[in-house]
């Protein structure tokens, strides 16, 4: 298991015919840790799939169109920190290797930078939360999860008489089950490397096992905490009600149905176990935009309605917990001028604004988990916003 953190190699897991499957990449550690070189670093992102074992996510028989648009995306000037910018400063500075603009349903921009092409599949992070807790909305809707205030232990019996005891599926969908989380990235100490430790162990049931011996920091719903920790749990909960591996549940209620083009891979916490709920996703940047695109068709597809009613709209705005007003939805985060995104460090992205009828889709390859991002991507949405107005 030597890519999985101990060294640079070429992992033995690629699709055949795959463009960039015999680059060098790095480990998952380095990754982390922010300590890869700028070009190892970019291949390493488009084949993550390498570092662990994955299962496939099955695209659609008919791929949802997205035409190109007359009217493309032009040149533009914007302030971010008080500072002036470009389209061509932000796609530089911020190391964007990907991105697609899709307006009125429409492309009105896509580029591929750092190598990348349309056949690129790129890592999503803390984007794939944003997945997994649309799948609970679904095994609601189908009828696997009784509802938002079903106690998280009724479907995963391991974590009874752990910190996990009285928590709810909306308590875990906000970050606000009281269980205390590190999620420093960048510090090998934290919770969040001890669960990247567990995946690197590669033992069924290891993450799980993990969040069970976690104390207790608050009572259920009386704190916000963001732990990618809960998003394995997430997974974990749509499997265990579902009966499903949640990349076929994902294949069957979204990939296909929705007309992705290309299938995608999901990281495992061991072969054939668990999907990782929180990171690992690996797509093409279409088929990023396309998920963009279900959010902003509010959830039907072909004319049915795929969630509860009103779920996106819920998901997607912010909370009050604890009469603390948190800026944070069911593993959504809401942004100004009616906007929200699935965001994942390093600068991955996927913002909907449904008043513009506009997503786009992003790829980054900054230097560190967080933090370096010369220019605010949130000043960059707004700006494509009113350019394309």
């Amino acid at each position: 298991m030597t890519a999985l953190g101990l060294c640079a190699c070429t992992g033995a897991i690629a699709d055949e015919g795959y463009p960039h499957e015999d680059e060098p990449i790095g480990s998952v550690r380095q990754v982390y840790d922010g300590q890869l070189y700028p070009d190892i670093q970019v291949n390493t992102f488009r084949n993550i799939d390498r570092l662990f074992p994955t299962r496939s996510v099955s695209p659609g028989a008919k791929p949802y169109p997205l035409p190109v648009g007359k009217d493309t995306l032009e040149n533009f000037h914007f302030v971010s920190r008080n500072k002036q910018y470009d389209l061509y400063d932000f796609l530089s500075l911020n190391r964007v290797s990907g991105i697609l603009v899709v307006k009125d349903g429409e492309t009105r921009f896509e580029k591929y930078l750092l190598g990348n092409s349309a056949q690129t599949r790129w890592m999503s992070m803390s984007v794939v939360k944003s997945i997994t807790a649309t799948l609970v909305g679904m095994a609601i809707r189908d009828g696997y999860i009784g509802g938002l205030d079903d106690l998280i232990t009724d479907y995963l019996p391991r974590l009874k008489d752990s910190a996990y005891t009285g928590v709810s599926v909306r308590n875990l969908l906000q970050m606000a089950s009281g269980v205390a989380w590190n999620e420093t990235y960048t510090d090998p100490s934290s919770d969040r490397r001890a669960m990247l430790e567990a995946q690197i162990a590669q033992q069924p049931g290891g993450i799980l096992n993990l969040m069970a011996g976690l104390a207790t920091a608050a009572r259920p719903g009386a704190r916000w905490n963001y732990s990618t920790g809960e998003t394995q749990v997430v997974g974990a909960l749509v499997a265990a009600a579902t009966g499903k591996h949640v990349a076929d549940y994902l294949a069957e209620k979204i990939w296909m149905p929705f007309g992705m083009e290309s299938s995608a891979n999901w990281w495992l916490e061991s072969p054939d176990g668990l999907e990782i709920g929180g990171s690992g996703l690996s797509a093409t940047l279409r088929d990023y935009a396309r998920f963009g695109l279900f959010m902003l068709n509010d959830g039907v597809i072909d004319g049915k309605p795929t969630l509860p009613d009103g779920w996106i709209a819920e998901a997607t705005t912010p909370k009050v917990i604890a009469g603390e007003p948190v800026e944070y939805g069911y593993m959504w985060w809401p942004l100004d001028r009616g906007a929200y995104a699935a965001i994942g460090i390093f600068g991955q992205f996927i913002y909907v604004n449904p008043s513009e009828n506009l997503v786009v889709a992003m790829w980054s390859a900054q230097p560190k988990p967080v933090g370096t991002d010369v220019i605010d991507e949130y000043d960059f949405f707004n700006a494509v916003a009113d350019a394309l107005k």
